[in-house]
């Protein structure tokens, strides 16, 4: 009986990160098409990498907090004028140090793609606004995903209490 419970609560713990991630994946999709001028196609990987299974409100911070940290790598990396390479593998070395030195090493994934996707660029559009407008989008694929997490964790609680 206990093994029907278990096989449920995980069916149902898989449809709602489903949905999570539909979600997610809808709203930044909408400004990915109403304002096509700007990269919200990271935006889309922000929220997907963002995005986990679990209900921890504490770990959807970490992630928030852990994208801000690759944003801020891959700000650092932009002034310097060396080949694409050396830029992503500083970009992720100092990444993974700041992630190592706050404690956060179990969102360091989330934190190596927000770096990864500031600091490629290819060279002819090597341009500080291009840099800053994907930390947009990242951070505002971060802030959906933490919306999200919120909001289903808020649905979620309160279906629970009403049993």
């Amino acid at each position: 009986m206990s093994r029907i419970k278990i096989s449920k609560n995980a069916n149902s713990t898989n449809f709602i990160y489903l949905l999570k991630c539909l979600t997610g994946v809808i709203i930044c999709y909408a400004l990915y098409k109403a304002f096509p001028q700007y990269p919200f196609y990271w935006a889309l990987v922000s929220v997907v990498v963002s995005l986990s299974p679990d209900s921890s409100n504490t770990l959807a911070y970490d992630r928030m907090k852990a994208n801000m940290i690759g944003c801020a790598a891959g700000i650092c990396m932009y002034p310097l004028h060396l080949p694409n390479l050396v830029i992503l593998c500083f970009g992720v070395t100092l990444t993974i140090f700041i992630g190592i030195t706050l404690r956060m090493t179990n969102t360091l994934k989330t934190a190596l793609a927000a770096v990864v996707i500031i600091t490629l660029q290819e060279e002819h559009e090597k341009h500080w606004y291009i840099a800053l407008e994907r930390v947009t989008c990242v951070v505002t694929g971060c802030l959906v995903a933490l919306a999200v997490t919120l909001l289903f964790n808020l649905l979620t609680s309160k279906r629970y209490s009403k049993q």
